[in-house]
């Protein structure tokens, strides 16, 4: 199952919280952009439990401010 996590960092803290995301062995690629959000993460799980399982502690990161995750059906 692939996951896209869409990341808010808080200001001035892209750069780390890219560094934390990128850590997570389920994340094989993530990027700085530009726009609403400041990070798209793209990981790979087995299942739902799993991208729940991941998309929390993602969101445990410090660095971020808010996170949105779209799951392939």
């Amino acid at each position: 199952m692939k996951v896209c996590v869409l990341i808010r960092a808080l200001p001035g803290r892209g750069e780390a919280a890219l560094e934390a995301v990128r850590k997570f062995p389920e994340v094989k690629k993530a990027h700085l952009t530009f726009g609403r959000y400041d990070i798209v993460a793209l990981a790979e799980v087995p299942n739902y439990r799993a991208a729940s399982t991941l998309t929390a502690k993602i969101n445990s990161l410090k660095e971020l401010k808010s996170t949105e995750s779209l799951i392939e059906a």
